[in-house]
């Protein structure tokens, strides 16, 4: 018997009607596919949050001042944001990891300097950053999954902060599903619709400056650090078999990314919600997602990953602990 055989047969002989676990179900059989298992476990749940700077935010496509970025990440540090009050309600270890912030944060921080630069090129003048700064940032990425994986973690999410960030992930969606530029454009940190407008000029003119082909060559040119970073952790996840839980519209942006280099990486990826930024829903769409969660959310940070991560604790207990019937001595209606 193979493993999908095996694991469809275990969830629908626990003592419920079949099917009426819902989308757990679909979790538990997900998850234990991945692990080759009946039995499968979750370890020490990481999510690693990458944050950096963007040139493109001198042209005011966000509300916000960049300045946000490190005070922030400083938020972060003194475990006062969103992310933080998830990630210790549900025991998820968290790493902060400096991928190109405009900020020089002090050692005792305990920031990780992963530092490419202080934020990416303007994109309106010329690439985000080079093919071998890129390369570089997918690499540290990956390295920061192993450092993981090696202390037994089995499941990784990823977070992001970056003042201006929607606008290399709306160029992304963009050009790699070939999907019009003003339907990938949102609200981001808060835009009124004249915000929106202008936002969505400037990005048309960045995207008919340039015409990359390869995915490398794209995330080069549209991403920013901590979206390289992601992509290159995503790809390391998928190399170690673990299971990776994206999170709202620019971490998914990474995802796309590294589908377009690995589309296999959907087979150990779990989508955590459903985001409220415009192009999210497109995205996950491109991607044939499956969102767990559907609850408005838009802040990022991997808030969307530490919020769906009981529901596949709950998943994987039913499926290990949830009596089957003829153990429970409970008649099996689908045997008459």
């Amino acid at each position: 018997m193979n493993i999908e055989t095996a694991l469809r047969q275990k969830i629908d002989s626990r003592t419920k009607p079949m099917g009426s676990l819902g989308k757990l179900e679909e979790i538990a059989f997900k998850i234990g596919r991945i692990q080759q298992t009946v039995t499968p476990e979750l370890h020490n749940p990481a999510i690693l949050v990458f944050a950096a700077d963007h040139g493109i935010a001198d042209e005011g496509v966000s509300p916000c001042p960049k300045e946000i970025t490190y005070q922030m990440v400083m938020n972060f540090v003194h475990g006062g944001a969103g992310i933080n009050v998830f990630a210790r309600q549900h025991g998820i270890n968290l790493k902060i990891i400096d991928a190109g912030v405009d900020f020089d944060f002090p050692e005792e921080s305990g920031v990780i300097n992963a530092k490419l630069g202080r934020g990416t090129h303007n994109m309106l003048h010329q690439p985000a950053m080079s093919i071998e700064t890129c390369r570089r940032a997918i690499e540290k990425g990956a390295e920061f999954v192993r450092q993981e994986f090696e202390k037994g973690c089995n499941l990784i999410g990823f977070g992001e902060m970056g003042i201006g960030n929607t606008s290399p992930a709306s160029l992304l969606l963009h050009k790699f599903a070939a999907i019009p530029l003003e339907e990938c454009v949102g609200r981001g940190a808060g835009h009124d619709d004249a915000g929106v407008r202008y936002k969505c000029d400037v990005l048309q003119r960045v995207a008919e400056k340039y015409n990359p082909v390869t995915p490398l060559e794209i995330l080069a040119t549209f991403g920013g650090f901590e979206i390289a970073m992601m992509c290159g952790a995503v790809l390391e996840a998928k190399r170690l078999n673990m299971i990776i839980v994206a999170d709202g519209f620019i971490a998914s942006s990474a995802f796309l990314t590294a589908y377009e280099m690995q589309p296999d990486i959907l087979e150990n990826t779990l989508f955590s919600h459903s985001s409220d930024e415009k192009g999210h829903i497109l995205m996950l769409r491109y991607l044939k997602g499956d969102p767990i969660l559907h609850l408005n959310l838009r802040l990022g940070e991997g808030t969307g990953v530490a919020l769906a991560y009981p529901l596949l604790q709950s998943a994987v207990i039913f499926l290990n602990e949830m009596a089957g019937f003829e153990e429970a001595g409970v008649h099996d209606v689908r045997n008459d």
